[in-house]
Formats: structure tokens, sequence, C-alpha cells
């Protein structure tokens, strides 16, 4: 469910980074946002568990007693974190959490919030981690308003497990010749607040031509901005591609959109963890390479379709 918010910048769900070549005709799996919301399939969060976790030792003290990390995300990014009919929370993210967990011992609790409130929640501890598909950038890491360039708090750490790019959607068979980011000058676009798509609209805007203004309407969460696109509120919406690929796959049984253009901006997704909090961020990055060594990570990338933005090894603030 990003923001970039490819899903973001600072303030932005970048959830960026290049996908390549996935295929929206046939690969993305069908399966299937509120306070507390809570992942039913993460791992074992018993004293007993994380005894028996190969990796338990590398948590903090405090994570490992409670046997649980609160995961902020925003849980309207399908397929990357969305609820299916059900309710439960699933997506690429909540798998991946579920196997993580696994290694450490621990279950990961996924709690709704919008995209760009997800590193204050950070901040103010009210979550471990942030996990949801947010792309990692240099000012994220050095806590800077990208907008603005001013600091705006100290910053995060990335945990990079994923690499994906930000995608332009028509409504299916009127793409208003809209191919590029230049073509959208004249047009209006939707997009979710806070996310490198967003950003990416803006530094645009201010290229377009007198007279050629670029309208950008921003959303609490891409599904709104998915509706307002449907409803002919604007020619275009913008997103990261995993997101922008399932929407074309599933809104209106495939008649709603098409992705139109190349994908942009590709950057890796990264797990985001307070500045300071390094013995956490390092016991992730542990779980997270054991889950790409195992062949755990591959499985589940390859469920939801997505297996181009793959990587091989996980990185420690690899995002530019």
């Amino acid at each position: 469910m990003a923001a970039s918010s490819t899903r973001r910048s600072t303030a932005a769900r970048t959830r960026l980074a290049a996908v390549g070549a996935i295929a929206v005709a046939g690969t993305l799996i069908l399966t299937g946002c509120g306070d507390q919301t809570k992942n039913k399939n993460s791992g074992g969060s018993s004293s007993a568990a994380a005894s028996s976790a190969p990796l338990a030792s590398k948590l903090p003290a405090s994570i490992r007693d409670k046997g649980v990390v609160k995961v902020g995300s925003d849980i309207a990014y399908a397929p990357v974190e969305f609820k299916d009919s059900s309710g439960q929370t699933v997506g690429i993210d909540p798998d991946l959490a579920a196997a993580m967990g696994k290694q450490l011992g621990v279950k990961f609790d996924f709690e709704n919030g919008t995209f760009d409130t997800l590193i204050t929640g950070l901040r103010s501890k009210r979550y471990d981690i942030a996990m949801s598909a947010m792309t990692d950038t240099k000012d994220r890491q050095q806590g800077i308003d990208s907008t603005t360039g001013k600091k705006v708090g100290e910053g995060v750490d990335f945990v990079d497990y994923f690499n994906a790019g930000v995608s332009i959607y028509t409504k299916k068979g009127n793409d208003q010749g809209i191919k590029t980011w230049a073509d959208l000058c004249g047009k209006k676009i939707a997009v979710q607040r806070g996310t490198v798509s967003e950003d990416l609209a803006k530094a645009e805007a201010k290229k377009c031509p007198a007279g050629k203004k670029l309208a950008i309407e921003s959303f609490d969460n891409d599904q709104q901005a998915q509706t307002r696109v449907r409803a002919g509120g604007a020619q275009a919406g913008s997103s990261d591609f995993p997101v922008a690929a399932y929407a074309v796959k599933t809104s209106g049984g495939g008649k709603d959109f098409q992705i139109v253009g190349e994908q942009v901006e590709a950057a890796p997704y990264g797990i985001a963890v307070a500045k300071g909090n390094t013995q956490l961020r390092d016991a992730l990055q542990a779980a997270m390479d054991a889950i790409i060594k195992n062949g755990e990570y591959d499985k589940i990338i390859q469920k939801w379709g997505v297996a181009a933005g793959a990587v091989k090894a996980s990185a420690i603030n690899g995002g530019k």
C-alpha cells in the first residue's frame, strides 16, 4: 500500500527503486487500512520461540523480551502491503517480515499510519521500525526535507531489501499523449502525499512552459489517487512500479488503467530504523540476509510477481 513517495522523500515514501521489467500482464499475484493493524502470519513471539531462533541473540534485549517488533506501515499500497478481503494485512513486506521473524524469534506487528508520518513515528518511538515500500534516500538518512532542503529531524538508517522505480499510469485506452513526465505539462496528476511521485511532479511542474501548468493533486494514500484518475478528475497518476502494475492488473478487472512510458528514479526500498538503534538495524540485516540465503526471500518475491526487483544481499544506507 508507499507512499513516494516514489513512495517517497524525507516526508515522502519513495517507494522507489528499479523493478526493471516486471510483467504487468501476468505475473502479479492477486491476494487480496485502520489503526493497530496486526499481521497474523508473523513469526513466533513467545520466549520459547526466541530461545530457539538462530538470530535471536542479535536483537536488543528489550525487543527480544517483548517478542514483538512494532512496525509502522501505510497499509494501502498493494502489493507491498494491503488488506485482503478478510481484513488481514498481506503483501510483500508482511511476508518478508514473517520470514525474518522466524530467524529472530519475534513477531512483527504492522500498525497502520499515513506514509508521511512514519518517520516521525520512529522518532517518537511509537514504532520500532518503518517497513512500507519506503525508498532509501540520502535526504531521509540525514533528516532533510527534500522539498525545502531544510533539516527536520535526526534522520534514519535503512536496511535495503528490494529495488523499484516510479511509473505513470492513465485510464486504459486514453493516455492523452502522455509518455514521459514532460508530457504532463498542461495536465493534472494525482499522487500520494510525501512520495517520490509527488517530488517528481513538483520538479516537473517547475520546468513546464508558461501557459501549460502541471496541476498536482496530492492524497493521503495511493488508493485515493487511483480513484481520482479512475473518475476522470486527473489525467494521470503516479506510484512505485509494483503498485502501479498491480493496479493495472486488478482495478476494474484490468480495464481501468494502463502504464505509460518507462520507470524512472530507480532506488532501493529500505526498512527504516531510528539513528543510534544500530543493534536492531544490524539484527534486521542479518535476518534479511538469512532469508535471502535460505531461499525464503526468493519464494516471497516470486509469489508476488516482482522478481525483477530482487536483491542478492541486503545493504545499510545504500540509497543515493
